[in-house]
Parts: C-alpha cells; structure tokens; sequence
C-alpha cells in the first residue's frame, strides 16, 4: 500500500509543477507541438500520400491554423471569463494528438484545457466560465464555415485528388469514411454555399481544409456540451438545474451514448449477427463508445458544490437554453461513418 501512496503522491507532484504555476514555456511548446501535429493531419485530410515528407507542411497549415483558431477561441472563452471574475486560471494547455502520418484518422489534436486554480464562489461565476467557452469556439465555427462555403471551388479541386471523380469506383476492400451531418452544418451550407455551385458529400468534405475544420470545431462544441460531470455542458445543467437533476442527466446521457454505440460495435465484430441488431446499429455510433467510457468511469456525473448556489437570473439562463440548443444542432448519433 505504501508503495501505491508514494507513487500517487509522486504523479500529484509531477501534475502540480507542470500545471501549478504559470509557465509560460510549456504553454508555447505544447501549441507549437500542437500545431505540427494538426498541420500533419492537415495534409493527410488534403489527401497527401506523405504526411510525414517536411515539403509537403505548406498543405496542411491551413487547416492547422484554423484548428488551433477554433481551439485557441473556446479555451480563451473559459481563461477571459475566468480572469473577469477573478478567478485564477491557467492559460491552455493545447494537446497534440499525432498519427496522421502513419495512415490512422487523425484530426491531430485532442482538444485542448484551461486549469482554474482557486474555488469557483458561486453558481453564476461557474455558469460564465463554463458557457463563455462553447459560445465562443460556436462563433469561431460560424466564421470558418461561412467562408469555407461562400468559397467553395469547382469540383476540379476535388479532381486533383480523385481523378476519376465523380465516376471513381471504389476497389474491393477499400474504405470509405464520412463526416455525419449536422443541423448546424446542413443551415450554414444553406446559407452560404452557391445553390448553383458543386456541393461535396460529406465522404469528400474533410478534403476542403475549411469545412474539416468547421466539422470538427462542431462535433467539439458538442462532445464539451454533453451534460456529463465537469464538462461544459455539465457546469450548464449543474447552474441551471441543481445537483439532483445534473446527475440524472448526466447518466441518462451517458446511458444513450452507449445505446447508441453498442450495437454498431457488435454488428462489426459479430459474424452473421441477426436482423434485430443491424436494425438498432447506427452507421458511424461506435465512434461514441470511447466517450461513453470516459464520461462514465473518468469525467464521471459529480460536479463540485458552490459556495454560493443562488439560482441563475434570467439573463444567464436565456444564454444557457441557447447553450443546449447550440448542442442539439451540433450533435450527431453517427460522427464518422466508415464503410
């Protein structure tokens, strides 16, 4: 046991250096990091044989840079409101995620996180932080998408990739991945792509560096809007509604996560399984299994208490219902979609 205790004890002290005081330096190394990491997987979407060949990083900077605006947007979002109520937080900690280069999907980064380091005092302090990110990060890919959409190109961009398209056939045992759509995504093609113009699918759109950003900064917004735990969505629920009802509907929605991903995961690795389950599957829900598992046994459905859990005024619940709404139109059951 004691050897258990020393350990803990010494991972605690290697968290509280790293994240305990401002440094500076690491914040920089890990969006420097970060953002190669993107950058790489920027090409890969753009449909690089290379990733890892360095004369190929010009392609992938776009998207990268778009990424870490949407990222740098939401996280900011958090650190301003945090700063306005004096509460003591730490600038983002970017995360990368690499892998593009070695042919694995890869948006090259997990997101990134902000650490407050001193008690949240009431309900409404926490309501703001927690809001003022996702609404910011909505904003960003508002922005990213309009002009993404208004300057679409023909589909000769699309052809520098597949030749053939649109008449490329697929070879047996090839693969085929799609974005899912979103209400969101579906309004601002709606609104901003010319009716008259060529319109991607959604297996082509994340070859267009705007629109896979856009994707991506939407299905964020809403795997942080969850109301599950401490997640952004959780810190809406726990301030809007109390501690009872939070915690209802953080396992009511970690229970559809996985009802969700459940079945699409046995009909993939169960030979001749039967007609009932294929009709439960949904196309592209096993991506929700690995956050049904983190929201369930590590965010986990506690919130820390307030000292002050006064009820929100009007004002910020009309912002917290435009929260959950920004959710709703940003969630989709089939992320991505691989056939």
């Amino acid at each position: 046991m004691s050897e258990i205790s020393d350990s803990s004890t010494r991972i605690d002290s290697i968290v509280n250096r790293l994240l305990g005081k401002q440094r500076l330096w690491l914040h920089i190394l890990f969006f420097l990091v970060t953002y190669l990491t993107t950058t790489l997987a920027g090409e890969a979407w753009r449909g690089v044989a290379d990733p890892g060949d360095l004369s190929n990083l010009h392609l992938g900077l776009e998207y990268a840079t778009l990424v870490m605006f949407f990222l740098t947007a939401h996280e900011f979002g958090h650190f301003i409101a945090a700063r306005i109520h004096k509460v003591d937080a730490t600038l983002p900690f970017y995360i990368p995620f690499p892998g593009a280069q070695y042919g694995s999907i890869s948006f090259g980064t997990m997101g990134a996180v902000i650490r407050t380091r001193s008690k949240v005092p009431s309900n409404k302090v926490m309501f703001d932080i927690g809001v003022a990110g996702p609404i910011a990060g909505f904003i960003a890919c508002i922005i990213i998408l309009a002009i993404g959409f208004a300057t679409l190109p023909g589909i000769e961009y699309l052809q520098q990739i597949h030749p053939d398209y649109p008449n490329e056939v697929m070879k047996p045992g090839m693969m085929e991945l799609s974005f899912g759509n979103t209400l969101f995504f579906s309004v601002m093609q709606k609104l901003f792509a010319n009716p008259h113009g060529f319109m991607p699918p959604m297996s082509e759109v994340y070859h267009y560096p705007m629109l896979c950003a856009g994707w991506f900064g939407t299905f964020v917004t809403a795997l942080n809007l969850l109301p599950i735990g401490q997640l952004d969505g959780g810190h809406l629920t726990y301030t809007m509604f109390g501690r009872s009802l939070h915690k209802r509907l953080g396992q009511f929605t970690a229970l559809v996560l996985f009802t969700i991903s459940i079945p699409a995961v046995l009909v993939q690795y169960i030979e001749g399984a039967p007609a009932w389950l294929h009709s439960m599957a949904i196309p592209g829900g096993e991506t929700w299994l690995l956050w049904a598992l983190i929201t369930t046994f590590v965010i986990r459905f506690r919130h820390p208490p307030c000292e002050d859990e006064s009820p929100l005024d009007l004002r910020r619940t009309i912002i917290g219902y435009t929260g959950i709404a920004i959710f709703v139109i940003c969630f989709t059951p089939s992320p991505l979609v691989i056939q």
